[in-house]
Formats: C-alpha cells, structure tokens, sequence
C-alpha cells in the first residue's frame, strides 16, 4: 500500500462490529444475512464509544450492514460525527455456505470450517468470494482511508474477515496467514503508519475488547504471543 504520509505516523483502528444475534452464532452469515446485533453486542458498542475519547478519531469508515450501523451508533454520537461507508467493507460472500452451521460444513461440502481463509484462496467455496475478488474490492476502499487521513486517527468498523484482509494487505502476507490473528466480537485492533521508519507498519494493539476490559480481561498487545484462530460467527 502507497501511504503518501509525512513523518507523523497515522493510525488505524480495525474495529469488529458487536455481538449478533444468538440465532446466527457460529454460522456463516457473511454479507447475504444483514442480521442485528444481541443484548451483548450492544453492550460492545456502547464500551467501544466509551473507550474512545471525544475528538480521539478524525474520521470514521464503516460497512452497510446494520451490524456495523448498529455498533457505530454510539460512537459517532458520542464524536458528533457522522461516517462514510462504503459498500465494499462488507463482510466476505460465503456463497453457498451461507446459513450452515460450521459443524455441518464438513458434511455438507467435505471441508474443515476452521480453514475458511485457506479455502477462499483456493477459490473453494461454492458461489461464493475468492481471496483475490475479496482482496481486489477491500484494497481501494483500505487506501482511500489512507490517502484521505495523513497523520490523522481513523476507524474502519467492519467485519472480522474484511479486517483480516485489511491487514493481509497491509502486511503484504497471504489471506491464509490470518487465520493466527483473533478477531472478536467488539475488538479494536490499531496499527501506526510510520513511512520514516524502515518498517512503515506497526501493530500497536490486537484484538482488544473495551468491554472485556471492564471485566478484567485484557486484549492482546503487539508484543504478546498471537493467539490461534476461533470462529468468524
């Protein structure tokens, strides 16, 4: 990615959108289910507006799908600004997936749920998106964030698969390596553009929930081990 910056660094925040609903857990919605958020997920909104402090974000990117409007929400009220979204942040096409429980993708279609990004980039899944169609829609819209926020903090709120690919490219890796980054539900992951720096891209924080905070229960930063892979749900 051609970031353009001066020497001040940018900052990114990939946020997953909320909890959604107990119906669709552990099934491959993607971007064909436009489903709501549960009890839960709104109180993952409502702990990510608390986290950020007032002006802490110059601008706000977010998928159509009303989940992410839905965790948005309390944000932007929260910053008295509004968001710019763009349709090709929404989440990955899993064809004919879509609906199945991810035990029933074993019987329904002879492969493991648990290597979905490793079957997006062999094109495995029928009717649905590959890792170079997803790559190819998610690119202009990573760097148009870039380009339109030099030295500035921004918030892409998305979907665990698009920030995956957000960070495959960003990282220059394939989609597959992604499957040893955790994306929950409600997290914020941030990474610094720092183009004076031989390594332009630092990864400041992973996978950080702020209501699990609240809890006691830390998210993950740059220097801890990466955990393994769990469900997109």
């Amino acid at each position: 990615m051609k970031a353009h910056l001066p020497n001040h660094p940018t900052r990114l925040y990939f946020i997953r959108h909320g909890e959604v609903e107990e119906r669709y857990h552990r099934i491959f919605g993607g971007s064909r289910i436009d489903m709501n958020l549960s009890e839960l997920g709104h109180q993952h909104a409502q702990a990510l507006a608390d986290w950020f402090e007032a002006g802490s974000l110059d601008a706000v990117y977010a998928s159509p799908m009303q989940r992410v409007h839905q965790t948005a929400g309390p944000l932007l009220t929260n910053l008295g600004i509004a968001s710019t979204v763009l349709p090709d942040l929404r989440e990955v096409d899993f064809g004919d997936w879509t609906g199945y429980r991810w035990h029933e993708i074993q019987e329904k279609f002879g492969t493991v749920a648990f290597n979905w990004l490793e079957t997006l980039e062999n094109g495995g899944i029928p009717n649905g998106e590959s890792a170079s169609a997803l790559s190819a829609r998610v690119r202009p819209c990573l760097q148009r964030v870039v380009d339109e926020n030099p030295h500035r903090s921004v918030a892409v709120i998305c979907h665990g698969g698009i920030i995956r690919v957000m960070l495959a490219l960003l990282l220059e890796v394939p989609l597959s390596m992604m499957a040893h980054f955790n994306i929950d539900y409600g997290s914020i992951t941030m990474l610094e553009l720092q183009p004076e720096k031989k390594h332009a891209l630092e990864i400041e924080l992973l996978n950080f929930c702020p209501l699990s905070d609240r809890a006691g229960v830390r998210g993950l930063s740059a220097e801890r081990v990466l955990p393994a892979a769990g469900p997109v749900r």
